[in-house]
């Protein structure tokens, strides 16, 4: 009774995802690839790239941003990596934030591409967090992913997501 209570929370936090525009058609195209059974842990190593990617990207971005003279041409193509990163996972928001940034570093507007940016990590922390609820909601589920409890603890929110997404072969912690 309570594995269904928890897939019922696990269902109900996906669907508000999609509903709030944090997710979108190419999540669930993600999931039925990981549905077929071959690859159990498929989604969240995906997604743990993503995350990973993104903090990366947005930091590059950043110092970027705070040269004398702004190399917009590695900007756009930084954004670009992102939108297309942040489209593979179906993270819609952070997706649609890299399409509004695109007029500034286009325009070579340091201050727009500062104040984009700001929605753009806004909409990535925002999207992580999610995403983070999300994995912690599969761990707690029978059956979900393929982690024991051992590798999947349930972690403040706080601490860096990619600690959850060990793989079920490995018995140590990711390098942070």
């Amino acid at each position: 009774m309570a594995a269904v209570a928890l897939k019922n929370q696990l269902n109900a936090h996906i669907a508000s995802m999609f509903a709030a525009g944090f997710l979108d058609k190419q999540f669930q195209e993600l999931q039925m690839l990981q549905d077929d059974g071959s690859s159990p842990g498929f989604v969240s190593e995906v997604v743990g790239l993503f995350i990973d990617d993104a903090e990366k990207i947005t930091g590059l971005i950043a110092g970027l941003l705070d040269q004398p003279v702004v190399d917009f041409d590695k900007v756009d193509a930084l954004v670009h990596q992102l939108k297309g990163s942040s489209a593979s996972v179906g993270a819609q928001r952070v997706k649609l934030s890299c399409e509004q940034f695109h007029s500034y570093y286009e325009a070579k507007n340091r201050d727009g591409c500062v104040m984009a940016l700001a929605l753009l990590r806004n909409e990535f922390y925002d999207s992580r967090s999610k995403f983070q609820t999300m994995f912690q909601k599969y761990c707690l589920v029978p059956g979900a992913i393929s982690l024991t409890s051992s590798e999947c603890p349930i972690l403040p929110l706080n601490v860096s997501v990619t600690v959850l997404f060990w793989s079920s072969k490995s018995r140590h912690a990711p390098k942070q």
